[in-house]
């Protein structure tokens, strides 16, 4: 007989998972997924795992458990996750999000960002306010910002110039940089980064960008033949932050919550000072690795951009609600 004592024991097990009895007290249990490989050197990875060694530190009865790899969640299912509070944090590219919010697209768009100062400028502005307050809006929220520097890599040759592309079947992460690819001639396959080295492997890619990190840690390298490296002229730059559900957050204690913000900040700023390492550490992998690897000229680079400005940012202007202003309060950002 299923009696009211059953039920609300029943009812009891249900409201403590998520916790982890630990004595007098009852630990939370935060569960944190990404995409990236763990344990690898993957410095998103590594922001997550500083969360949650700094958490744990804080002694707030918080613990963060971290399921890389795509191990919890697919790539693509986090956002629906997290702010449905279903996942409780992510490290998650942004762009991902763009069928559900394409305010984001702006966040991969070709050349916006340039370099990691002015990324870091961005940070700030109203461009990001406006993105963030759409994230918060739909349930999520940031506890540390993250920009990285993307390259291209092909199995036929360097591409460079828009009319390298051409023929090519390539990956891009996001919309505004597949609009690009396409009005160079590339065909588009659609695919999270931590699908690309499949991808290349079986024969359905040709070619791909993604950031310089993940270029890294998925090696890439493997079937690459010839790498376009950022250089000083950066087309690709992707917001990738850290995020956590605000009904998650809301529910912790004012210490918990203070301890998550306090740990992301710091592992922002660790985010900012090892970011800029990447881009050579990914030129000695792939050159160690036998791979040719070049960098766009800055005729190339006002070409990609030209040819941006006549997809990728018209399009964002005319689809997206706001899109021209958003694009506009980016470009202010000096």
């Amino acid at each position: 007989m299923f009696t009211r004592t059953k039920a609300v024991t029943l009812t009891a097990v249900v409201a403590l998972m998520g916790t982890v009895a630990t004595g007098a007290t009852a630990q939370t249990v935060l569960k944190a997924s990404h995409q990236f490989p763990g344990g690898k050197g993957d410095i998103r990875d590594e922001m997550v795992q500083m969360i949650a060694r700094d958490v744990a530190a804080a002694d707030v009865d918080l613990e963060i458990q971290i399921f890389p790899g795509s191990s919890l969640y697919k790539p693509n299912d986090q956002w629906n996750a997290v702010t449905r509070g279903l996942l409780d944090m992510t490290s998650f590219p942004l762009d991902y999000a763009s069928g559900r919010h394409p305010e984001f697209s702006a966040t991969l768009m070709p050349g916006l960002v340039g370099n990691f100062d002015r990324a870091k400028r961005l940070n700030d502005s109203e461009f990001m306010t406006d993105i963030k307050k759409v994230i918060e809006d739909a349930g999520a929220m940031v506890i540390a910002d993250a920009w990285l520097s993307g390259a291209f890599a092909s199995k036929q040759g360097c591409i460079t110039s828009p009319d390298t592309l051409k023929g090519q079947v390539i990956r891009a992460a996001g919309p505004a940089f597949e609009e690009m690819l396409v009005a160079a001639g590339a065909s588009i396959s659609s695919m999270p980064s931590s699908e690309i080295y499949t991808g290349m492997q079986t024969g359905v890619l040709d070619a791909a960008n993604t950031s310089s990190a993940s270029f890294v840690s998925y090696r890439l390298f493997e079937h690459a033949k010839c790498l376009t490296a950022p250089g000083e002229n950066a087309l690709w730059f992707m917001y990738e932050p850290v995020l956590v559900s605000k009904k998650v957050f809301e529910r912790l204690t004012p210490e918990q919550q203070k301890a998550i913000l306090a740990a992301g900040e710091k592992a922002e700023a660790f985010f900012d000072e090892e970011v800029r390492k990447g881009d050579q550490l990914m030129v000695d992998t792939y050159k160690k690795a036998g791979v040719e690897v070049v960098e766009m000229s800055k005729e190339d680079y006002d070409a990609w951009l030209e040819l941006a400005k006549q997809s990728s940012y018209k399009n964002f202007a005319e689809k997206v609600e706001g899109g021209d202003a958003l694009i506009e309060k980016a470009l202010a950002v000096q």
